[in-house]
């Protein structure tokens, strides 16, 4: 028997890369899938994998841009499996382009389905999870969201998913609800896209080995484990840390510009960092 069997999970953008690894993988360990893509061919065509292999699944081409979209995934899996014991907010865009050269459209855009998609996911989501007084959602965060250069779009969007992750663990742990996020790195067409990140990483690291962290976090193997960014790569596994006030907290009854200077300039001198990306690197 699957650890994933007997329940019926949704995943957004799972119509290729990333998001199909992750449907194969939860369908092949016993999962119902909802398959959702807003290019409902692709979705149909991954559905209908997992049928063939013996699975249970079923196609959405509703996009996540709009909570009424975002209720009718969510409906789609109670009415033909009976319930929704697990969400994976996937869906998502990407581009890179210098701070000076972005267009606001394209900003919206890609803050349509990163943020509010998964915002919007989990609002239809949580409701249904509290009345059956479990469940098991997974944001898709980036290791961007610690500042990738020439991707202050993405890098805010999947730093605001990462907070969303936060903020929701905190709020339904009591209901029942676990809410993690998993920041992968796998070639994808986004990678291809990307000539730093294409120099950086080999074929060899497919959506395929990404895919089993997410099966885990679905599964009740992973009761108790909630709030927490876990970054896979294929061959590591690693947490990242949550952010947290720094030592040492100066404290005076007021501050004013000469001593705040004075302070960086001694106490705040030897804990100053560099931008985070620029030190958030693993070995190959």
């Amino acid at each position: 028997m699957g650890v994933l069997e007997g329940k019926a999970v949704v995943i957004t953008g799972a119509g290729r890369g990333l998001g199909r690894a992750y449907a194969m993988h939860a369908a092949g360990h016993g999962a119902a899938v909802v398959v959702n893509d807003v290019d409902g061919e692709l979705a149909e065509k991954v559905a209908a994998g997992i049928v063939a292999s013996g699975g249970l699944a079923l196609s959405n081409g509703d996009s996540v841009t709009g909570y009424a979209g975002a209720s009718a995934i969510v409906e789609a899996c109670v009415e033909r499996f009976g319930a929704l014991d697990g969400l994976v907010n996937n869906a998502g865009l990407n581009y890179q382009v210098p701070p000076w050269a972005d267009d606001p459209d394209r900003v919206r855009a890609l803050v349509e389905v990163n943020v509010l998609g998964s915002l919007y996911c989990g609002m239809a989501a949580i409701p249904v999870m509290r009345r059956q007084g479990h469940g098991a959602i997974v944001n898709i965060v980036s290791g961007s969201m610690l500042g990738k250069s020439n991707g202050a779009a993405y890098s805010a969007s999947k730093g605001a998913v990462a907070a969303a992750t936060y903020s929701w663990a905190t709020d339904l742990s009591a209901e029942g609800i676990r809410v993690n996020a998993v920041s992968p790195l796998a070639w994808t067409r986004m990678v291809e896209a990307d000539a730093v990140e294409r120099e950086r990483l080999s074929r060899d690291h497919t959506p395929e080995r990404v895919a089993p962290l997410v099966t885990y976090l679905l599964s009740d193997l992973s009761s108790g484990i909630t709030g927490q960014v876990v970054r896979s790569t294929g061959d590591a596994l690693h947490l990242v840390r949550q952010p947290a006030v720094k030592e040492p907290v100066l404290r005076r009854e007021t501050w004013e510009v000469e001593d705040i200077a004075r302070a960086f300039e001694t106490e705040f001198a030897d804990v100053l960092e560099p931008p985070p990306a620029q030190r958030w690197r693993l070995p190959g």
